[in-house]
Formats: C-alpha cells, structure tokens, sequence
C-alpha cells in the first residue's frame, strides 16, 4: 500500500534513495534537538495541544474560506472537526482558558505536526513539523526583538550564519497608516484593506501588470507602493525592534523589508520572516504580533497581547542539506558485545545489561550466532568498541575490550569493565 500523497516516511539513515517523501528521521531529531535547547536557552517552556479540534476554532479566525484548505470532517459525536493546520489557534484557546494560572508574560514553544490539504509544491506538503515560540501578555517592542532573537539563533544554532539567511522585518501598522492615508485620497474608495494586504503580501510573485490593475480597483497606484517599499524606512516600533537586535551583536540578520506584510487577517504590528540569502527556497519562517486573537478567540473575554512565529521543517532541511549542514548520521550503538561462548551468555547479557545501566549504547546477539556473522553486524551498527566475556581455567571471568578503529585491546576484570568502557567512549555513547 502507498501512503497519501503529500505526506512523508521517516526512515532511520541511510534514508532509501529514489523517493523524494523518504525523509532522514535522524535529521528530523537533529533539528528538533537544536530547536529544543535554543528556546529553553532563552526561557520558554514546552506545551502541546490536540491535533484534532474543533472546526470552529479555524473558521472563527480565518472565516469560512479556510475550509477548503483543512482535512476537516464531522466526527461521531455529529461535531465538525479539523486536523490541526497552524499552532495558534491551539495556543489562544489554551492561554485564554488558563491565563490566570500563569504569570505574565508567558512564553511558551511546542513542535507540533500540522496539516494542509493543498496542492503539494517545493518546500510546501501537506503535513510537516512546525517550531512554534510565542509569548503572551507583554506589549513592548522588547518582546517582538526577543522572538526574532529566538528565530536568529534557533538558525545559528543548526550551522547557518548571516551569510546563509536574513530575517526581513516590517509593520502592519505602517501598512495600514499607508492604506488610510491612500483612502482618503482614492477615487475608488478603501473599503478593501484586508485584500489591499493581500495584494501586499504577493507583489513578489505576482506579474506586475496583474498587481498594477489590483492595486488600481482599490485606488491605488503601484509606483506609490513601489516608492513606499523602496525607502524601507523603519517606523519607530521598527527602530527600536533593530537597536535591540545590534545591541546583541545580531544586526547583521535582520533588514527592514516593507515587502512582508503577512497576509493573515490577524497581524496587528510588527511582522517579519526568514529567507535564504540565495534566495532558492520559500521562506524558512515566519510570524508577527497578533495582539487581537486571544480576545477573538475567548469570545471578547479576555483582552491579552501576543506575538509569535513559525518555523516548518520542510523548507529548512532542503536548506540544510542544500548547505551541506547536516551532520553524518551513525547508529546509535557504541558497543557490540560478541558472543563467542554459549555457556557465557548469561554473563554477557549482565555485562549489556550494567553497561546499558551506565547510559551506554550497546547491542548483542539475540540468539547463537557465528563469529563472523557477529562482527558484520558490528561493522554495520558503526559502534566503536568490541567487548567479549572470557573465563580463564581457573573460572575467572575477565572482559576482553577492543578498539575497533586502533585494533588495540586490553583485558579487565569483569567487574571493572563498564567503569572501563566508560573512561574510553566520549560523553553521551
């Protein structure tokens, strides 16, 4: 049986050439791994959600359009469902549940599997992993620096430097004092500022003609919009969002951009996203603050400002790999312990045993096995060190320990041997 187009394997390395939906889940763990340490470096705390939720969580927030996008159906309970698409959603209904329980301002992250039903295209599935980081109840630009300080070095943190990508930052609330500004004057009127943001947010993917006649309908001219994005002068939330991020010593990746615009409805301020510096992939994340989507959410209940972002893992592996970042993934099994005596089998799987106690990562022959067949396996398993249980004429048990890659060997006492292996194998083996 195929699986569903759209959605991938992950297979241990080396991944089966030739089927471009088999994914490295070595480089999936890798990723999350770095993803995990950098945004508890910077004090966010983990959190996850269903990934079935109700319908109306979606359309509540994206109207009904977004339907067509969803694996939705109504379930036995006769209730209208969906498969998660994004995080957010998830996160408002969750804080706005419990956000007295929590001190203020609350930053969380969660690496949730998502899902689309949407045509497939480079760097976009239908189901892919998401590094989500928002923090809720802080209004300050602080806050908008410290999440894109988090995306910066979430980056870093996987090899990429500022010759690698770049986040571009902008502003809703310049975008939308250009489109007031543009009505009032208009012939046409303005009645149409979320499609105004809409044409915005694909001006670089769309011909110009066909953005000309658009911007047009709604009484603006593409030259303002041009001359507007050109200037690239930063508001003062911008400003200071930039004299943050220098103060870091992480200018260098960010640029003011007023070609991103987000073209959520729920945006309210400051909005960026990363891109590759050779600009070959869509971009690696994105977010902004949506200081109105807990108050939608709760029903006009509780008023709390928020700003996060997204990071997918589809786009930043083909990036990874396209960089040559990935490391070389090995077996996670240090140490093959042969069997070359039937009657030491007992012992040897105490040994395994107080070795795997230890933290080690060891592996053995299940059942009798040929000498030869057991050091092929230990080659395919890469480990580094052979051990073997022997006893002298004199019942003396002894381990013998071997270096595969020197060769060179020595022989301990059966009870030293864990401590023994220790002492030679690096710090997590």
């Amino acid at each position: 049986m195929d699986r569903l187009p759209g959605f991938r394997d992950f297979y241990p390395e080396p991944v089966p050439p030739g089927d471009n939906l088999a994914w490295s889940a070595d480089a999936r763990a890798h990723v999350f791994a770095a993803w995990r340490h950098t945004a508890r470096r910077y004090g966010f705390r983990e959190y996850d959600g269903p990934p079935v939720e109700s319908l109306d969580l979606y359309t509540v927030k994206s109207g009904e359009e977004i339907v067509g996008q969803l694996y939705n159906f109504t379930d036995k309970g006769d209730r209208r469902v969906a498969l998660r698409p994004e995080m957010t959603p998830t996160l408002a209904r969750m804080v706005a549940a419990h956000e007295r329980d929590y001190k203020k301002p609350i930053k969380w992250f969660a690496i949730p599997q998502l899902f689309r039903y949407e045509r497939q295209q480079k760097g976009r599935l239908r189901e892919h992993f998401q590094f989500n980081a928002d923090i809720l109840g802080e209004t300050s630009v602080a806050a908008d620096a410290e999440l894109i300080a988090l995306l910066i070095d979430a980056l870093r943190a996987l090899g990429l430097s500022a010759t690698d990508f770049q986040v571009r930052i902008s502003s809703r609330n310049a975008w939308q004092e250009f489109y007031q500004r543009g009505v009032v004057n208009a012939e046409a009127g303005g009645a149409g500022e979320y499609e105004f943001y809409q044409i915005i947010d694909k001006l670089e993917r769309t011909p110009e003609d066909e953005s000309r006649k658009k911007l047009a309908a709604l009484g603006f001219a593409l030259e303002a919009v041009k001359d507007f994005i050109a200037a690239a002068q930063p508001t003062l939330e911008l400003q200071a969002v930039l004299d943050n991020l220098q103060a870091r010593g992480l200018g260098d990746f960010v640029t003011v951009d007023y070609h991103v615009i987000r073209g959520l409805a729920y945006y309210t301020g400051v909005v960026f996203e990363a891109f590759d510096r050779q600009g070959e992939f869509r971009a690696i994340a994105g977010g902004g603050r949506y200081d109105n989507l807990v108050h939608l959410i709760s029903g006009g209940k509780i008023q709390l400002p928020a700003l996060g972002f997204g990071m997918g893992d589809v786009v930043l592996l083909e990036l990874l790999k396209a960089r040559g970042l990935l490391p070389r993934f090995s077996g996670a099994v240090a140490v093959y312990c042969l069997v070359e005596d039937e009657t030491l089998r007992g012992d040897s799987l105490a040994l395994v045993q107080q070795a795997r106690d230890a933290g080690l990562a060891v592996d053995y022959p299940l059942t009798p096995t040929k000498p030869e067949k057991q050091f092929k396996r230990a080659r395919e398993l890469g480990v580094t060190h052979l051990v073997t249980v022997e006893r002298n004429d004199a019942g003396e048990k002894s381990v013998r320990i071997k270096h595969v890659q020197t060769r060179a060997q020595q022989s301990v006492p059966f009870t030293a041997a864990v401590a023994a292996l220790i002492a030679e194998l690096p710090p997590g083996r």
